[in-house]
């Protein structure tokens, strides 16, 4: 049955896209912003009016040349709509505030569980395959423009977290949040989405400080039966995080941030499995900063990026992650909104998890196992280039070259080092 449902589902798109592809015009096909162009006045209208209309779609597929557990090819995809109402153009009002509507869905097969057997997947887009509500949420600010709220069910790794830069890989591990967050308590990144609140104040135009209160239910985003039902049960607590931003404004920008988060759920301790915590905690410092900027053409810079992050050793499985890298824009002088970029990120397992697992053969009395498994790596490592053709302004095609290092190391097995290559493929609706 979910078969034919994929199936219908493919369908419709084709047809859907079939159609918005007949009705753009040929002139301004490839120099207009989206695929389906500006429908004849009708989308700038709706803008003015306070309607803006979004959408995309996103697949990536990916295959093993060498190492990992098989070869072979898997896909991925996803496609996002959305709606953003402003209410103060609708209702001709001064601070209504705004409204953001997105739906997403997501289907394929995953290279890294399929084929490599690693912890940081190889395809950004993959994760909780269905249709799902990824966001209702109402923005405003209260006493003074410098202090915005938001309100609803939100992916709060839309606005904590994450660099903007970090958007030009295709590996999980980059794009575009540590994934020692998610991994490692109730932090939960797009189209996951939790019921909650934000807050954000701008000092200035360089500084900001932001938290939010987010509610934590682990089966809300495990179970396609509960992707539009946000009040569903199963809460085990609530996360709220907090993150100082700083923007430096010069000749050569940059972003910081630093971040804290703490989670009340009461979980398994893995330091001591026989007893509970009731809490959990990590920090973050991430930075984007350009180092080179050219004077003849203003899209064409060099960046320079960093991660690093700390969770509990208690609770998390996932104890570290760190990770630095490059990125330049327009490369060519004929090619502005191109761009390549290398990132190299280590992910480092919790040792009390690798700990208990050898302990659990030695009482099996597999001591040959439970030797070689106290020999792995306690991390896993990834380098990543990849380059971004922006073939117009709705379409950007990404090749991608992967190197996995100790991918067994979270699942405690000898997994050989791993080469994949792929390509990411992205439409603005």
């Amino acid at each position: 049955m979910k078969t034919n449902n994929f199936k219908v589902k493919t369908l419709i798109a084709a047809l859907l896209l079939g159609s918005t592809l007949s009705a753009a015009q040929a002139s301004d096909f490839f120099h207009q912003d989206t695929l389906t162009g500006d429908w004849e006045g009708a989308r700038s209208a709706l803008v003015q009016q306070g309607v803006t209309l979004s959408g995309d779609y996103v697949s990536e597929t990916a295959g093993v040349l060498n190492g990992g557990q098989s070869y072979g090819t898997r896909y991925a995809q996803q496609i996002r709509l959305g709606a953003t109402f402003d209410l103060n153009r609708l209702f001709s009002a001064d601070q209504a505030g705004t409204v953001q509507l997105t739906l997403n869905d997501r289907r394929g097969r995953s290279t890294s569980g399929d084929l490599v057997g690693n912890r940081l997947p190889v395809q950004e887009v993959y994760g909780g395959e269905y249709t799902r509500l990824s966001e209702f949420s109402y923005a405003n600010w209260l006493v003074t423009p410098q202090l915005q709220y938001k309100l609803g069910l939100l992916a709060m790794g839309n606005d904590f977290g994450g660099l903007s830069i970090l958007t030009n890989f295709m590996n999980a591990g980059f794009c575009a949040h540590p994934l020692s967050m998610s991994g490692g308590s109730g932090w939960g990144n797009y189209p996951n989405a939790h019921l909650g609140g934000e807050l954000k104040y701008n000092f200035n135009d360089s500084w900001a400080l932001q938290t939010a209160v987010f509610n934590v239910n682990p089966e809300q985003n495990s179970e396609s039966s509960r992707a539009f039902k946000p009040f569903a049960p199963g809460t085990t607590g609530y996360i709220v995080p907090v993150e100082l931003i700083y923007n430096l404004h010069s000749a050569l920008p940059g972003q910081y941030k630093l971040g804290y988060y703490f989670d009340s759920s009461n979980v398994a301790r893995i330091d001591k499995p026989d007893r509970r915590a009731n809490k959990r905690w990590g920090a973050y410092i991430l930075a984007d900063q350009t180092v080179w900027q050219s004077t003849a053409l203003r899209s064409q810079n060099l960046h320079v990026f960093g991660q690093a992050t700390t969770t509990d050793e208690a609770t998390s499985t996932f104890r570290h992650w760190y990770s630095a890298g490059l990125v330049l824009n327009g490369p060519f002088a004929a090619r502005p909104n191109d761009a390549i970029a290398i990132g190299y990120g280590r992910a480092v397992y919790n040792q009390h998890s690798r700990d208990n697992a050898v302990e659990g053969l030695r009482a099996k009395d597999e001591l040959a196992a439970a030797d070689a498994m106290n020999s792995l790596d306690i991390g896993e490592q990834l380098i990543e280039l990849t380059y971004t053709l922006q073939a117009t302004p709705w379409l950007s095609v990404r090749p991608s070259v992967q190197y996995i290092k100790e991918p067994g190391a979270f699942s405690n097995k000898e997994i050989k080092d791993a080469w994949v290559t792929g390509v990411q493929v992205k439409v603005n609706f």
